[in-house]
């Protein structure tokens, strides 16, 4: 299966989950998806999708300077996005027991 597909799928969601804890600028959230074992995530994928989540009203930005480069933008979660991950995970998870059921029911699950 290709994992760059299933990526396309969650990737909203994964990023979100991200910001849950703690706020984080770009490269710090693409480190965060792949230290979580999202390695095959890309970078544009990763920026494109902090876009789509802020214009969609479910992140907020804020600027902090950096002294070893350029200012960087932080995203955080709002009210609206903390909404949508509870949304959103609940789905996720009620999708991945049907999915577990079904491959177990056949011998495939992990």
């Amino acid at each position: 299966m290709d994992t760059t597909q299933l990526l396309k799928g969650v990737l909203d969601l994964a990023v979100l989950a991200v910001l849950r804890e703690e706020d984080g600028y770009g490269y710090d959230i693409l480190r965060r998806l792949r230290e979580a074992g999202l390695e095959e995530v890309g970078d544009a994928s990763v920026y494109g999708t902090l876009r789509r989540l802020f214009a969609a009203g479910l992140l907020t930005t804020y600027v902090v300077p950096s002294e070893s480069g350029p200012h960087r933008k932080y995203y955080s979660l709002n009210t609206a996005g903390r909404d949508q991950l509870t949304r959103s995970g609940k789905l996720w998870c009620s999708f991945a027991t049907t999915m577990n059921a079904l491959l177990d029911d056949r011998g495939m699950a992990a």
